[in-house]
């Protein structure tokens, strides 16, 4: 029955609607994970053809990429201790948390915003420039339209914590979030890796 609780599972796998919408968003994440992967083809398809303009050698700035890269990063470990936290039925240690991720993660669009208008003011580097950077602000746009995306979902989930407390339902909407925001995590490893490290070095 839809309405029935199972005490022996996690909060928010107690009521069946909140295992069938889970599962849903596996799904969803599923149709994410070939959005991204068209997008990463794409961008290492034409991550060479800069049409003389700049290319990642002349653009991408360490210390910039590696402080997105640190916030993202704990952003994902403080999400898994607002987890560990709801299990937990702590909702006050769930809000502290999970306001902890989401300031790291809007740190993470200040720098990429910061990026972009460096590269489109004082380099010229926009993506009618080439190819090249067509494709990289198309992956990068996508991830970081994702993260504020993310960001508001996140605070409308708060607020529901904050007027309703720690239910089925408002555990299954942080659970889901969660694994959102892991998802993004590891999409920015991949964008880490095959583009800031390999454009440096390639």
């Amino acid at each position: 029955m839809a309405g029935h609780l199972d005490k022996s599972l996690p909060l928010e796998y107690q009521e069946e609607q909140g295992r069938m919408n889970i599962l849903g968003f596996w799904i969803f994440l599923g149709a994410e994970i070939a959005l991204f992967s068209t997008l990463f083809v794409t961008y290492l398809t034409y991550d060479t053809r800069t049409a003389g303009g700049p290319g990642p050698q002349d653009l991408f700035v360490v210390k910039t990429f590696m402080i997105q890269t640190l916030l993202l990063l704990f952003s994902s470990f403080t999400m898994g201790i607002a987890i560990f936290k709801m299990r937990n039925n702590d909702l006050k240690g769930l809000l502290i948390w999970f306001v902890i991720t989401l300031l790291l993660g809007a740190g993470f669009l200040f720098y990429e915003i910061e990026e972009f208008i460096l590269y489109a003011g004082h380099e010229g580097a926009t993506m009618q420039t080439s190819a090249f950077l067509s494709a990289f602000f198309s992956l990068l746009g996508t991830h970081g339209l994702h993260v504020t995306l993310g960001i508001g979902w996140a605070i409308l989930v708060i607020i529901q914590l904050v007027k309703r407390g720690l239910t089925p339902i408002t555990a299954r909407k942080v659970f889901i979030i969660g694994l959102y925001w892991h998802f993004l995590d590891v999409v920015w490893i991949f964008i880490f890796t095959y583009v800031y490290l390999n454009g440096l070095v390639g």
